[in-house]
């Protein structure tokens, strides 16, 4: 499956083992995967490893993730995914950019297209994102796509650290149409 998302500014489309080089620099960055679970990256053999593993989810003819790399001028900025629960009714929204890139919009606008792929073309019913309550700019993100708090005491470890944070859980559900039932 190859599914490409035009944005005003961004394509979107599946990432590839080609994209090592620049996913290394933001994957292997302390700074850049300061709130990310599974991050950094040692090796550019773990990044390896992750992108082929993405490479083999897209060519399935019905993928559970689909991770996006985010291109801005035919450059790869960062990426934005969506993983679906085995019912395919629910998903996981998540992102990353590349830290030269950050405060520009670019995240916002790529988690968008993704949520509205994910309810439209995936027919997803409930689209939820987290994020360590440290991580504010992430939060404000997912406020700005149009998710709303569920959760903001859940607590989130960090496999390669042990670490342990405040995690926040974000989330909206959609009509049969994709349109965004309005929370209360």
């Amino acid at each position: 499956m190859y599914t490409e998302i035009k944005t005003n500014r961004l394509l979107l489309r599946p990432l590839e083992v080609q994209d090592l080089a620049a996913v290394h620099t933001y994957a292997s960055d302390p700074e850049n995967t300061r709130f990310m679970l599974f991050l950094p990256n040692e090796t550019e053999e773990e990044t390896r490893q992750f992108l082929q593993r993405a490479v083999d989810e897209w060519e399935k003819e019905v993928p559970h993730v689909y991770e996006f790399g985010i291109l801005l001028e035919a450059q790869l900025i960062g990426a934005v995914s969506v993983s679906l629960d085995e019912t395919r009714a629910e998903g996981e929204l998540g992102w990353i950019l590349n830290k030269r890139y950050w405060k520009q919009g670019y995240a916002a606008e790529a988690a968008l297209a993704v949520k509205k792929f994910a309810a439209k073309e995936l027919g997803v019913a409930k689209l939820t994102a987290h994020c360590d309550a440290r991580n504010r700019d992430s939060y404000r993100l997912m406020e700005k796509i149009g998710l709303r708090l569920e959760s903001d005491d859940g607590i989130r470890t960090y496999p390669k650290s042990g670490e342990t944070a405040l995690e926040i859980t974000c989330f909206c559900v959609f009509t049969s149409d994709g349109s965004t039932v309005p929370l209360a």
